[in-house]
């Protein structure tokens, strides 16, 4: 294990705005400018203005440079700038990068944003259409002459393993997809809003790759999101109450690879995201009967399961059951399959409005969140908490 300590950054910075533009299908309008939307909206609602700015990390799969948003969106002069590979396993970082410039003083006001024409544009979700030499592209190389050609078919390894491994049936990954899009149901932002679906029809969906239906992948989302991070005693005296940093952690597992770490002596889990739950409980003295709610990175259902199990909530293979218990408030404003598919990003606004109480699906008196990033790719996760 790389991580034998608790680090010195719980606390240190807070979330002191979230802004968003609208999920869509078709936004008409270009990356660059989502991404000056949901910055502009993010810096209202913390009560800041783009002059109190110096700092911006984004993702690496990104058409949107820090400096052309922050041109785009009037901030001026930037002390730190930063950009998080491996796609959705960038979320929390982006936001655990901000609060690093943080404390230490290189920063004091900091933006992560994520902005993409995911479905009226490029659909990540089709997979590998043209790659350059890579030692990335070596590995994905002995998957693509298989037909392993997209992310369903990467994860869909995974999960027969699992099914396998523990007698399951793939109806067990509806349980999370109807979850999610019970909460979807009740949130006026989310595209499946007032339609929430059954096990029923979760079971009749088409295959997309055995053992995964059509209901248990993410959507392909246009949209923006933008998260405003800076010094919990500056928080404070903001406009909204501070969603305090807790924890927060990046984790790569041992023989990992982007999607295909099929060489693994066990495929059941997800050790990424076991890095990562040590040093969150590790670094917060939490566990997981501390935890109130969970926004849990959700492209695919099965990876939902393996990560509660990763971080203790259940036992392996028992989290289908968990599920079903709504033993836990999960992704309470409908998940990437249920809300939009924002490479996680919205989830953490969520968590926001989890510990700020204003979510449309609020967990009463929720004071500790978990927030995950992509799963399957080098991650990230989070603990946001009440200030206080």
């Amino acid at each position: 294990m790389s991580v034998r300590r608790a680090d010195a950054l719980g606390g240190r910075a807070a979330i002191a705005g979230i802004g968003a533009t609208e999920f869509s299908k078709d936004s008409g309008r270009s990356e660059l400018t989502l991404a000056a939307e949901a910055v502009r909206a993010a810096l209202d609602d913390a009560g800041l203005t783009p002059a109190d700015v110096d700092g911006m990390v984004t993702f690496t799969m990104d058409t949107n440079p820090e400096i052309t948003v922050a041109q785009a969106a009037g901030i001026g002069e930037l002390s730190f700038f930063s950009r998080v590979h491996y796609g959705g396993g960038a979320a929390c970082a982006t936001v655990q990068q901000a609060a690093l410039a943080v404390a230490s003083g290189i920063a004091d006001v900091v933006v992560c944003y994520r902005a993409f024409n995911e479905r009226s544009g490029r659909r990540f979700g089709s997979g590998v259409q043209q790659r350059e030499p890579s030692a990335e592209g070596a590995a994905l190389g002995w998957n693509l002459p298989f037909g392993l050609l997209t992310p369903a078919s990467w994860v869909a390894m995974a999960a027969q393993r699992y099914l396998h491994t523990y007698g399951l049936t793939p109806d067990a990954f509806g349980h999370v997809a109807v979850t999610d899009r019970r909460h979807a149901a009740r949130n006026p932002a989310a595209h499946f809003y007032g339609r929430p679906i059954t096990l029923a029809e979760h079971a009749a969906s088409r295959w997309i790759v055995e053992p995964l239906r059509l209901l248990d992948c993410c959507q392909e989302t246009d949209g923006g999101q933008a998260i405003v991070v800076t010094s919990t005693e500056r928080a404070r005296d903001l406009r909204r109450a501070p969603a305090v940093i807790t924890a927060a952690a990046q984790g790569a597992g041992r023989a990992q690879e982007q999607m295909t770490s099929f060489y693994r002596d066990d495929l059941t889990g997800l050790p990424e995201m076991g890095v990562v739950a040590r040093q969150l409980w590790r670094t917060a003295a939490l566990g997981p009967s501390d935890i109130d709610v969970a926004i849990l990175y959700d492209h695919f259902t099965p990876f939902v399961l393996m990560q509660l199990e990763e971080f203790g909530f259940c036992g392996p293979g028992e989290a289908a059951g968990f599920v079903a218990a709504d033993a836990l408030p999960l992704n309470t404003h409908g998940g990437q399959l249920g809300e939009a598919y924002l490479h996680g990003m919205n989830g953490i606004a969520e968590a926001v409005r989890q510990v700020r109480g204003t979510s449309v699906n609020q967990t009463p008196g929720a004071a500790r969140v978990l927030v995950t990033a992509g799963t399957g790719v080098p991650t990230s996760g989070m603990v946001l908490g009440a200030d206080g």
